[in-house]
């Protein structure tokens, strides 16, 4: 998989029992999930980038009415994960499911002893599994934290009540990195175009509409950031749900359909700071805690809302001015996004003791791929955005609006 996911040091928490809801409509799977409280740990760079090979061809969609929804753990509030099913019967697994890439892999029963994270995490069986299909084609990920590599295997993939539907997978062999240690996932779930899968395998998600599992190639994220909310809201595959989201959505082209990269016109802070002035390119990541930028855009916004630079590249907030901070607004297809401070900075609560980070962070990315901004957790968790693949009428695109916070009116 290339390029990598934001790895995060945490305890592992017990993976819930799938519940099933039945609508007309829609199969519906949700789960309720454990939050864990925000760390400043957990605020680390995100992924390494490259330049993808070619461009990746498009998925069709196919027909009937079928939407399926993966409900999300709200991971140290800037972090989503949920839990899928490898083999038959079916080995549960949290993952993260990653819109900046397109492998899926989970641990495996056969990785090395001094593996440390397989012994931290669930792994996959294969003598557990009657379905198991072995391929043994060697891979290799490199992350800007670390690495892992094993071989690619093929069984029966269990997401959001469809079962049976066989992938290429994985099995995590040597995980050297200790950041997997204490990660929380167990896997990652890639969710962007195929051109970015190492190897070549096909995304579960195309295999998905292949089959006519789901309706069509698009998806849609709903993260949940209330601090007092017991979920952390809803992957959907197969189309979005109205209720997670203020009408009208507001949809923009895939320039490069790679990650999911869009056209940013412009970035404004208040009502005086104006940064990506002539436009910029801006990717929308669930693989990303924070929102980052070029150096010296980051610098001046984090001056412009108060930000104490520290060493570690992060910037420190007085919780006691966030009421008074001015709002950062992003120009995506002629319409303001709008992001309050209460949305951009992070509150880490730790010991009785109330810190305040912001969701700024400097990543300098180099041509050809960059500059640009990657747009994580911390604009995600505000808006839903939903990500269509296209099909022959038209090309990939994403629509974005205002996320509504649960239990309010339609």
């Amino acid at each position: 998989m290339s390029p990598p996911p934001l790895l995060l040091p945490l305890p592992l928490l017990p993976l819930l029992p799938l519940l099933l809801v039945d609508p007309t409509i829609a199969t519906l799977i949700r789960i309720p999930l454990h939050r864990v409280h925000p760390d400043p740990r957990t605020l680390n760079l995100p992924r390494g980038w490259r330049k993808p090979a070619e461009h990746p061809s498009l998925g069709a969609s196919s027909p009937g009415n079928k939407s399926t929804f993966v409900p999300l753990s709200n991971y140290m509030n800037v972090q989503y994960f949920g839990e899928i099913g490898l083999g038959m019967p079916p080995q549960n697994f949290s993952v993260i499911f990653d819109t900046g890439s397109s492998n899926f892999w989970v641990p495996s029963k056969r990785c090395h002893f001094l593996s440390l994270p397989c012994w931290f995490h669930h792994r996959f069986n294969p003598n557990a599994s009657s379905s198991f299909q072995p391929n043994g084609t060697k891979f290799a990920i490199q992350y800007g934290t670390g690495k892992l590599s094993g071989i690619l295997s093929e069984d029966k993939l269990t997401i959001g009540g469809i079962k049976g539907t066989s992938v290429v997978f994985g099995e995590a062999l040597w995980e050297p990195s200790l950041v997997f240690t204490f990660a929380h996932f167990d896997g990652i779930l890639g969710l962007g175009f195929p051109i970015l899968a190492v190897d070549g395998v096909r995304p579960p998600l195309d295999i998905l509409v292949e089959k006519g599992l789901v309706d069509k190639p698009v998806f849609s994220f709903y993260l949940n950031r209330d601090p007092e909310a017991a979920d952390g809201g809803e992957l959907v595959l197969g189309g979005s749900d109205p209720a997670h989201y203020f009408p009208p959505l507001t949809f923009m082209p895939v320039t490069i359909p790679a990650y999911w990269q869009i056209h940013m016109e412009r970035v404004k802070v208040g009502t005086g700071l104006n940064l990506c002035a002539r436009g910029c390119a801006a990717i929308l990541d669930t693989g990303t805690s924070l929102i980052t930028g070029p150096t010296e855009e980051i610098q001046a916004l984090n001056s412009a809302i108060g930000g104490v630079a520290l060493m570690t590249g992060q910037y420190l907030i007085d919780c006691s001015k966030i009421p008074t901070l001015p709002p950062v607004s992003l120009l995506l297809a002629g319409v303001w996004f709008n992001l309050t401070a209460q949305d951009y900075v992070v509150q880490i609560a730790r010991f009785g003791v109330r810190l305040c980070v912001s969701g700024f962070q400097a990543l300098d990315v180099d041509p050809p791929v960059g500059p640009l901004w990657i747009l994580g957790d911390v604009f995600l968790g505000s808006h839903v955005a939903v990500f269509d693949r296209g099909d022959k009428k038209g090309g990939a695109r994403v629509g974005l609006a205002r996320a509504r916070p649960r239990g309010a009116g339609r």
